[in-house]
């Protein structure tokens, strides 16, 4: 059988903690930040943890994760 590719859009969204969560970041941070405030800004910079309701549907597209 061949090898199971890892779903490539997942990839570039999605990356996997140390202890194994998901994390992913925010939108909202690319373009049209002149009329946002600073907290606006700030807010959406860290990544977080998905929630595990997610976390179910997104492992399934990293198949060796």
């Amino acid at each position: 059988m061949p090898k199971m590719k890892t779903h490539r859009g997942a990839a570039k969204r999605f990356h996997f903690s140390g202890s194994g969560k998901l994390m992913h970041y925010h939108s909202m941070r690319r373009h049209m930040l002149l009329g946002k405030t600073t907290q606006r800004k700030k807010h959406p910079g860290r990544a977080e943890v998905l929630s595990p309701r997610d976390q179910q549907r997104v492992r399934k597209l990293f198949p060796y994760a």
